[in-house]
């Protein structure tokens, strides 16, 4: 009996314990916005190389009242030139200039005109262009909520 009055005990008990319940929570604001900037700045530095090579050579003449002696140039027999500019080496043979036609005037006392070109081969131009740019990025985003 005593088991069963101690039972009643805590059955009684039980019973007027408040059941838990949910309650919805509410924000206590109306309205609000959020701004957020970011801001972004980088730095690109930039080199630009560049080797022009001629792989030939030329000879042009040009001219009034000239002539040559018959002489003609021939490729240079002799040791090979060589080049290394930043790790690129080149070699060539150009003409052998010390073995050139004679040229002369025609009809002395005449105007005249004359004009001798060579362009050996090898390394023509370098071009370096070093160049720094800073791009800056400024990014603003705006949120509005309400309720």
């Amino acid at each position: 009996m005593r088991l069963y009055r101690a039972m009643s005990v805590v059955t009684l008990a039980l019973a007027s314990v408040p059941t838990a319940m949910a309650v919805p929570v509410v924000p206590n604001f109306t309205q609000g916005t959020m701004t957020q900037t970011t801001e972004t700045t980088s730095t690109v530095t930039e080199t630009i190389n560049s080797m022009d090579y001629s792989t030939g050579w030329t000879y042009s003449v040009s001219g009034t009242n000239v002539q040559h002696d018959g002489t003609s140039m021939t490729p240079d027999t002799g040791t090979a030139q060589t080049n290394t500019l930043n790790g690129v080496t080149s070699s060539w043979t150009g003409l052998d200039v010390t073995n050139k036609p004679n040229w002369t005037q025609t009809n002395v006392g005449d105007p005249f005109q004359f004009t001798e070109h060579y362009v050996a081969p090898g390394l023509q131009t370098h071009t370096i262009i070093q160049r720094n740019q800073t791009i800056q990025s400024v990014t603003t985003s705006t949120s509005i909520f309400s309720q």
